[in-house]
């Protein structure tokens, strides 16, 4: 039941965040704003993210996870609902630094939380799961965000997107429950260790952990940057129309993205009963595999960019659920909250939260095709640093007992 609706509030999640980078050009005309402005946009977004994930990763590892994803839930449909109101470049400044807010809140309860229901061995079949609603909450952004904005304006998408988050957090406040605490050998329930700052530090020192969040924010610069910018790629630069470049980037990206996560996870949990390193060596494959197919979509010639595009998208998905995977199989049940927001904010301060404005400032000064080629030195970096870190992965084990314990002094 809370894969379920963890995962489809995932996906929702990220029909949210995709919204606007469908509808962008028709935000950009109606506020007369430069690319630099709407890279700003994002910045915000992820400003907010990173300074609110210390405290929801401090209250996710000393309160119940369910009421405060419930919470978040309901504070994204709220913050998407009252986008419709915003009429200047000031008020969607304010939203985006709201919606980081509720977004921070979820990524760091939800994988952590579904964490203590499954053995390490099993959390990367389950965050893949988790993971899938990735790319179809992203098309399934762009396609409503293009095809709603084309018929009804970009504030009606907004509106649309609200309700679907409305309705799963009221699901989660009244069907799921918290995973049943653990128990020791007689049967007794474990009580759940202090999390204190030397624990928090140790994470610093944790080369498994750091590989993984490090690598994966180099993933993110890049994918966070061309996730925003495609589709704009597409109009400007393909001539192709709002709702068709809308409805390309969906279509490529559901299909493309979901099965680049499957075969992702797959691969993983095939090769991870060989060696512990394959949670880490997917995602390092899949990040430098991508760089011929991005160079062909960004300067190739025009017939090649879809298949050059849905190659790219398929690859950079494969590392998605083993990479999640490994950080919270790095890390001691203790400190997953801890760990996740860790995570989040070295993907967005080392990430997405520049990426798209770069782009837009190469972009104003040059073109969008050179801006867009700067995400893939990114996806080199991100490679080597996984490679480097697959040294590091800690053996995996079949029981919700084996917490990695020792992980934070490997």
């Amino acid at each position: 039941m809370a894969l379920c609706l963890l995962t489809a509030m995932n996906l929702v999640n990220y029909l949210d965040r995709y919204i606007l980078p469908a509808v962008q050009e028709q935000v950009k005309h109606e506020f007369h704003l430069s690319d630099n402005q709407i890279g700003t946009l994002t910045l915000w977004f992820f400003v907010s993210y990173v300074m609110a994930s210390p405290l929801t990763g401090w209250l996710g590892d000393r309160f119940p996870r369910k009421p405060m994803i419930v919470i978040a839930a309901l504070c994204i449909a709220a913050t998407n609902f009252l986008t419709a109101r915003g009429h200047s470049y000031m008020s969607l400044n304010l939203r985006h630094a709201a919606l980081g807010i509720g977004e921070a809140g979820f990524g760091i309860f939800a994988p952590a939380l579904l964490a203590g229901y499954f053995a390490d061995d099993q959390r990367n079949l389950v965050l893949t799961v988790f993971n899938v609603a990735i790319p179809v909450g992203a098309a399934l952004g762009y396609l409503s965000g293009g095809v709603v904005a084309a018929q009804y304006g970009w504030r009606m998408a907004f509106i649309i997107s609200a309700l679907p988050g409305a309705v799963i957090a009221l699901l989660i406040l009244f069907l799921m429950r918290e995973p049943a605490p653990l128990q020791d050998a007689t049967g007794s329930s474990k009580s759940k260790p202090g999390v204190d700052m030397a624990s928090v530090a140790s994470l610093l020192t944790n080369k498994a952990y750091l590989s993984s969040i490090l690598g994966y924010a180099a993933v993110t610069f890049s994918l966070g940057g061309i996730s925003w910018w495609m589709p704009s790629f597409l109009n400007r630069v393909e001539g192709r129309s709002l709702a068709a470049s809308g409805t390309m980037m969906g279509v490529i990206t559901v299909a493309c993205g979901l099965g680049g996560t499957l075969v992702g996870g797959l691969l993983a949990q095939w090769w991870s009963r060989r060696t512990s390193r394959a949670l880490y060596l997917v995602p390092a494959l899949s990040a430098i595999l991508a760089v011929p197919p991005g160079i062909v979509c960004f300067f190739g010639p025009r017939n090649m960019t879809v298949a050059a595009l849905s190659a790219a998208v398929f690859l950079v998905f494969l590392g998605t659920g083993p990479v999640n995977a490994a950080t919270l199989n790095a890390v001691p049940a203790r400190l997953r909250a801890t760990a996740m927001a860790g995570q989040l904010f070295a993907l967005h301060v080392f990430g997405d939260a520049f990426s798209p404005k770069i782009i837009g400032i190469v972009s104003d000064h040059s073109s969008l095709r050179l801006g867009l080629g700067l995400t893939l030195v990114t996806f080199v970096l991100a490679a080597a640093i996984f490679f480097a870190g697959a040294k590091y992965a800690p053996p995996l084990t079949h029981s919700l007992e084996g917490e990695a314990e020792d992980a934070c002094t490997a």
